[in-house]
């Protein structure tokens, strides 16, 4: 490595020893805390329920960050399709284009537009390989689009060596992990640099460890290496259950939907561990996440929120109750009032009191894990 050839002799400040550096790299590699810097995020884009965008970070409605690395990973027939198509279409709103890696070849164009995409504002792009999509991202970052990219997935995208070889798995071990590795070395400073936004949608795989009380901790895993772990500014896991209650039926009692429960397996944000539940509809004219319907579990914890019997009371800040059942849940919530009432003891009962560190701690983490401490 050269020197820097542009410092002065004597003490400098912080603001010298800045510039010096930029100039020596001939783009600004040197930044300020205080000021605009590309490890700071500045944007989220929502994921489609307020009650996920409200436990991503502490002290504030977030979503997926703008700038970082995230994963969506899940069992099977868990929605992370669906909930990264919802991505796309926030993110568009907010003027990002999309680029959508697919190597499973299961998106439905019509799908995509019900779930509010534009896809003429939509690039497709079939991923026959991870060397593929690395380098069509680190390509796409020269230019000075706005980007969201989505590789859905990882882990069915091989290799090139998966590609030429043979089916024996033995022949490739480890080859997707080592190149993921390098990529990730190569782009994660780029991406924060061009504010672009990689979202990663993962399988959840058995833990088959040799160890049973291992596999107990940590029952699923996932495919990719080690590497992409440390890559990511946020996880979130994906899993549901397979009971009668879980599924949303129609009026003949037909499966529409299913119920999900989302963890924070990793957050860079102070909120690793949070986790909450919601529905997704999916086999209706209407896809997408029933958010609404999920706020009444998440204020539940809210001492403003009464229950007596079938009879459920929210409390006004003016001290004044309005009551009401379970099964009016979203025709009260079209009340002006009332739905204004509900977003602020979200704010204040799952985003401010989990920041101040108010209330009961397992109210805000999954029951199997134990308070993350900062």
């Amino acid at each position: 490595m050269s020197k820097v050839t542009n410092i002065k002799p004597g003490k400098l400040n912080i603001a010298e020893i800045q510039k010096a550096l930029n100039k020596k790299a001939g783009r600004k590699i040197a930044h300020s805390l205080q000021q605009d810097n590309p490890t700071e995020v500045r944007e989220w884009i929502p994921t489609g329920s307020r009650w996920l965008d409200s436990i991503i970070c502490k002290g504030q409605l977030a979503g997926i960050p703008v700038g970082k690395i995230s994963e969506i990973a899940g069992l099977e027939a868990t929605g992370k399709s669906f909930m990264a198509a919802q991505v796309a279409a926030n993110a568009q709103k907010m003027g990002i284009d999309v680029v959508y890696f697919d190597s499973e070849s299961a998106i439905d164009p019509s799908f995509l537009e019900r779930t509010g995409c534009d896809l003429e504002r939509l690039t497709y792009i079939q991923a026959e390989n991870v060397e593929f999509v690395l380098e069509t991202i680190e390509e796409l970052l020269s230019a000075d689009n706005k980007w969201l990219f989505i590789w859905d997935s990882l882990a069915l995208t091989p290799s090139i060596s998966d590609l030429e070889g043979d089916f024996n798995p033995q022949s490739s071990m480890a080859v997707k992990p080592r190149i993921l590795s390098k990529g990730m070395s190569k782009l994660t400073v780029p991406i924060a640099n061009s504010q672009a936004t990689f979202l990663v949608l993962n399988q959840l795989k058995t833990n088959i460890t040799r160890s049973p009380s291992e596999a107990m901790v940590t029952p699923w895993v996932t495919p990719g290496g080690k590497a992409m772990h440390y890559a990511y500014s946020l996880r979130i896991w994906l899993t549901g259950r397979k009971a009668k209650a879980a599924f949303v039926t129609d009026d003949n009692g037909f499966r529409i939907g299913s119920e999900v429960k989302a963890k924070l397996e990793k957050s860079r944000f102070g909120t690793q561990g949070r986790n909450c539940v919601f529905k997704i509809l999916w086999g209706d004219e209407e896809i997408g996440i029933q958010d609404r319907e999920s706020w009444f579990e998440a204020i539940q914890i809210s001492d403003n929120m009464k229950q007596s019997g079938a009879w459920f009371a929210l409390v006004y800040e003016d001290g004044t109750e309005e009551k009401f059942q379970r099964k009016n849940w979203t025709e009260k919530l079209k009340d002006e009032k009332f739905y204004n009432r509900v977003l602020k003891i979200m704010e204040n009962d799952i985003i401010m009191k989990f920041d101040n560190r108010t209330g009961k701690a397992e109210d805000y983490y999954d029951s199997e894990d134990p308070p993350v401490k900062d």
